[in-house]
């Protein structure tokens, strides 16, 4: 059979690579290895070579032509990732495969993942690499057997353009950008403060770090006001239980104080007993968004991991396709065979046999929707054996698996019991809540988390035993910091970014040491950047712009509008913001110059000295050419120092070694789990380390 009858299927990953050629090879599927080390799939099907290459993901970027360091720039053209990156070197053997092996085929075959991004990564290789400007489109959801011979056998018959073109034009617009903005910034400290430091903004980036910097800037300037609150313990069956008076805050003191005075040693007398019964519906199916939302909730994962684990657990078949926005579950994904093969698992046995036995079944829906996937559900290809999975993909495949479940359980009826107390003709408040009827919350099980606070059966009258009243201080608090979670949730409500981008944005503001902390603080860098933008390029910092492209990008995935349109707006928009750049860039350049060495100079402290309490900080040593910790009093005298592990970074706990004394840090090395060590190199919890050591 001659290579020129070969039909060529192009992946995006390796493992969806082998996924497809095991379900599709009716016979003699064959593993070989390239030249460049690359495993791909030979197979025969109805008659027919096949030939199964993969890509790594892009294996083409944008890259401007020409150097300098004048701005705005447009000119720019696609090039391989391994020229255009250095960290991309990697790709290079993926690429030179597809190009020994991929460009005489017959037929080709796309099965990248149908969205703009695996679109644009499939059409890149076809258009470069093959030569070939069309080919045959896969669509699945999942990579089972069933949907990819599906998907192979009712492929359409031209690549999916509108996709392609949102694609290609929202790299252009990001790629523009980012390269204008982040030049602008770089050049403007280098001028004015004669250092070189890499900053860089994006279309979406900038939005958000202003979104970010505006709560920081509230929580600066809050200024706490002082109320009081006054509480009353009673003892209800020998339990403890818990009655505010019915003005949740009192401003003035001596109002506190005459009304404590007024209720104290004074028997609690119940006035009233209101009980109200409602339902609490299922939750939602997952799109990516509720997903990460939940496991960071639940584990305390960041969307960027949350997202990281489903996409491996995709790719092994276990669950759909991650990267969507719907909350919809089709029948056609076959509930009953879900969960048939589900019940196959010991744990989830019983729970798929409950919901098997009703007649009908019917999931609750959210209002979402995505033209291409269904929401997150576990397929019909189970783990063979959940336990091997690693601890944190055991945890979301888990998650995924309950969410499905509770999606098709009933609606769980609860108890709510309002208490009116009466002390001295003054009222007390408390309230309690259960559970009824169970409902979905049996199948979401661990993760449906609602507070029961039971009273016995109380009525109007009955005298209730005082442990305490307390009149307790407070102040108000400042508005709280965003989560990664709740910054992700407000980023779709706002419509920036994609529901594939916004934990790598969020991850970038993290990398460009504009944000730091789980619970999100921005840094004097992140605020000086934010700030310098809104004052001198508010344009650039404007939301509803970011929004409007977005909008006009999913115009272009229908049809309605073509890229051309939307990216000479972008230039022209960019032409304005970058001359507003360029007016103020003294200013600009001054005001970031002086957040770098705030930034750098609070990064570098890791906390107090033990011996005379002054900060302790990273320094480098230019003779020894390493990092070390030092005291900032080294010129009163302190002489305290402690090593550093070398090739790492470090971050701050604001912990101190109960042993020691010294500040605990986290230690960070690349392609190794970060751990955390007090600064002390002989502390007595550290003598395991030398024992290891040893051995």
């Amino acid at each position: 059979m001659s290579d020129s009858m070969t039909i060529v299927i192009i992946t995006e990953k390796p493992d969806a690579s082998l996924r497809i050629a095991n379900a599709l090879a009716e016979s003699n599927l064959r593993a070989k290895k390239s030249k460049y080390n690359v495993t791909f799939y030979e197979f025969t099907r109805n008659g027919k070579k096949h030939i199964v290459l993969c890509a790594v993901g892009h294996l083409f970027n944008l890259k401007h032509k020409g150097r300098g360091q004048e701005y705005p720039i447009f000119d720019v053209r696609w090039v391989p990732s391994f020229e255009a990156r250095k960290q991309s070197s990697f790709s290079k053997k993926y690429f030179k495969t597809i190009e020994e092996l991929g460009k005489n085929g017959f037929e080709y075959y796309m099965a990248c993942d149908y969205d703009n991004e695996g679109s644009t990564i499939g059409y890149n290789i076809l258009r470069f690499i093959c030569e070939k400007d069309d080919g045959k489109r896969m669509k699945f959801s999942t990579l089972t057997k069933l949907d990819l011979i599906k998907a192979y056998d009712e492929a359409s018959e031209h690549l999916d353009f509108n996709n392609i073109e949102a694609g290609i034009a929202r790299h252009i617009l990001d790629f523009y950008y980012g390269v204008n903005t982040s030049r602008a910034l770089t050049l403007a400290v280098k001028k004015h403060s004669k250092r070189f430091y890499i900053l860089s903004t994006g279309r979406v980036q900038g939005p958000t770090l202003t979104i970010l910097a505006k709560r920081e800037d509230e929580i600066i300037k809050f200024v706490p006001t002082p109320y009081w609150q006054i509480q009353l313990t009673l003892l209800i069956d020998g339990t403890e239980a818990i009655a505010l008076y019915e003005k949740d805050k009192i401003w003035k003191k001596e109002e506190a104080e005459r009304i404590f005075k007024d209720c104290k040693n004074k028997p609690a007398i119940i006035d009233d007993v209101q009980k109200k019964r409602y339902r609490q519906n299922p939750p939602n199916p997952f799109n990516i968004t509720s997903l990460q939302t939940e496991a960071y909730r639940l584990f305390g994962y960041s969307p960027q991991k949350t997202l990281s684990i489903a996409q491996t657990l995709y790719t092994r078949a276990y669950i759909s396709y991650p990267r969507t926005s719907s909350e919809k579950f089709p029948p056609q994904i076959g509930y009953k065979q879900i969960l048939e093969s589900l019940s196959k698992i010991k744990k989830y046995s019983n729970i798929c046999k409950k919901l098997l036995s009703d007649r009908e079944l019917k999931p609750t829906e959210g209002r979402r929707i995505d033209p291409a996937h269904e929401a997150i559900h576990p397929t019909i290809e189970p783990p063979k054996d959940i336990n091997k999975l690693k601890a944190s993909e055991q945890k979301i495949y888990d998650l995924i698996c309950r969410r499905f479940f509770a999606v098709f359980g009933k609606d769980a009826i609860r108890e709510s019991m309002k208490i009116t107390i009466d002390v001295n003709k003054h009222k007390f408040l408390a309230t309690g809540r259960r559970t009824i009827e169970k409902g979905w919350i049996e199948y979401y099980g661990p993760y449906a988390k609602f507070e029961e606070v039971i009273f016995p059966d109380l009525k109007k009258g009955d005298v209730l035993n005082v442990k305490k009243l307390e009149v307790l201080d407070k102040e108000t608090f400042p508005p709280p910091r965003y989560s990664q979670a709740s910054i992700i949730k407000e980023m779709e409500k706002r419509g920036l970014g994609t529901r594939a981008t916004r934990a790598t944005i969020l991850q970038t503001l993290y990398d460009r040491n504009y944000i730091t902390e789980r619970s999100i603080r921005v840094t004097n860098l992140g605020l000086g950047v934010a700030e310098a933008i809104e004052k001198y390029v508010s344009d650039f910092a404007d939301e509803k712009l970011t929004r409007r492209f977005e909008i006009d990008l999913e115009k272009i995935a229908e049809g309605k509008l073509k890229k051309e349109k939307i990216i000479n707006k972008a230039k022209t928009t960019l032409i304005k913001i970058c001359d507003e750049f360029k007016k103020n860039e003294d200013k600009i350049g001054k005001e970031l110059g002086e957040a770098i060495i705030k930034t750098q100079e609070d990064k570098s402290i890791l906390g107090p000295c033990p011996n005379c309490g002054k900060n302790l900080k990273i320094m480098f040593s230019p003779k020894t050419r390493k990092h070390f910790v030092g005291c900032s009093g080294y010129k009163d005298g302190c002489k305290t120092s402690f090593p550093l592990p070398p090739r790492s970074k470090f971050q701050r706990l604001d912990k101190i070694c109960d042993k020691c004394k010294t500040p605990i840090i986290r230690v960070i090395r690349w392609g190794r789990r970060p751990f955390n060590m007090c600064l002390d190199p002989n502390c007595e919890t550290k003598a395991n380390w030398k024992k290891s050591k040893k051995k």
